[in-house]
């Protein structure tokens, strides 16, 4: 059952210029995304830096708008509540604050998204005081409750994050986003800033909390074999637009698209020697997002391009039991 659909999403940033700081173009981050997630799924979200995975996440949870002065959305995200369904993309700040509880971020950066001016305690407290939690006593023991289940203790909620190593902090930032409930977590490359070894104790952990609170994942990344552990399908970004997705199985052991070969082979190799031999070396620079190419977005850097793929944007076909964006595999 779909607890989320988004249809056609775009979002665009304005680029300013000038005395008078006029919008003189836009980036469109986002280009025309449509995927849905399940109640209970985890759907992987990769691509390398700049591709508008992190700006999808950003939008599903409707924060782009406070962030960006001029941001443009438009398209539709559906959130399937048990009051109804509603378009998050069309709501106001106001509006929002009630399916806020529902729906959390998890950011990247466990060293500045979390206040160094607040104890760990406070950091998980505050959603619950801000939407409506009970008691202080309640809400006490909640904290304690939520740090023992990431891994900590009740009686570290009286430290400071700067008393945390990395991991510990991933932790802490899991912690504020279960605290209210929530149906859907938007997890913005949790790990990326960790150590590998404390990489795979946060995804595990992510994991078990997954089953028990029968949470939904959408896990950002630009890290494949991260992606796969957590994620039964995966959808690849690349300048804006999904070009495959699919179980992600199906895509780690025979990517189809030109752009999911290439990321694939970037991920490490026991074997070093197997791994120069298989690496995908793609040509050229990642277009500039303002003047984006005519056509398949991949084009200026894709081994199989053809002088068609600049005529029109290619669409999304069922091949090999996945969707992908290109005719010519």
């Amino acid at each position: 059952m779909k607890i989320l659909e988004v249809e056609n999403l775009r979002v665009s940033f304005p680029v300013t210029g000038g005395v008078f700081a006029r919008k003189i173009a836009e980036v469109r981050a986002v280009d025309g995304v449509s995927f849905d997630l399940a109640r209970g799924e985890a759907l992987g979200l990769v691509g390398e830096s700049g591709c508008g995975k992190s700006t999808v996440g950003r939008a599903i949870v409707n924060i782009l708008r406070a962030m960006v002065y001029g941001v443009e959305i438009s398209g539709k995200i559906l959130y399937h509540h048990p009051s109804g369904t509603v378009d998050l993309a069309s709501l106001s700040r106001a509006k929002m604050r009630p399916f806020r509880t529902d729906l959390q971020m998890i950011f990247q950066d466990p060293y500045s998204s979390l206040n160094p001016r607040m104890t760990v305690g406070q950091i998980v407290e505050e959603p619950l005081k801000i939407h409506g939690a009970s008691s202080t006593k309640d809400r006490k023991q909640r904290v304690g409750w939520l740090l023992s289940k990431v891994g900590l203790t009740a009686e570290q909620a009286d430290r400071y994050p700067h008393e945390f190593s990395g991991g510990q902090r991933q932790r802490i930032g899991i912690a504020r986003a279960l605290a209210t409930n929530p149906k859907i977590v938007i997890a913005d490359e949790p790990v990326s800033a960790l150590d590998v070894s404390i990489q795979a104790q946060v995804v595990n952990l992510m994991q078990d909390l997954q089953d028990e609170f029968e949470l939904s994942y959408i896990f950002i990344a630009h890290d494949l074999s991260v992606v796969r552990h957590i994620s039964k399908r995966i959808a690849v970004m690349y300048l804006g637009h999904i070009v495959e997705i699919g179980p992600g199985e199906l895509i780690y052991k025979n990517p189809q698209h030109p752009y999911s070969r290439a990321l694939l082979s970037a991920v490490p190799r026991p074997d070093p020697e197997a791994a120069h031999d298989r690496r995908i070396h793609l040509t050229g620079d990642i277009p500039n997002p303002i003047h984006k190419p005519s056509g398949c977005p991949f084009r200026t850097r894709c081994p199989i391009a053809k002088p068609s793929c600049a005529d029109e944007l290619p669409p999304l076909e069922m091949k090999a039991g996945r969707w992908v964006a290109c005719p010519w595999v």
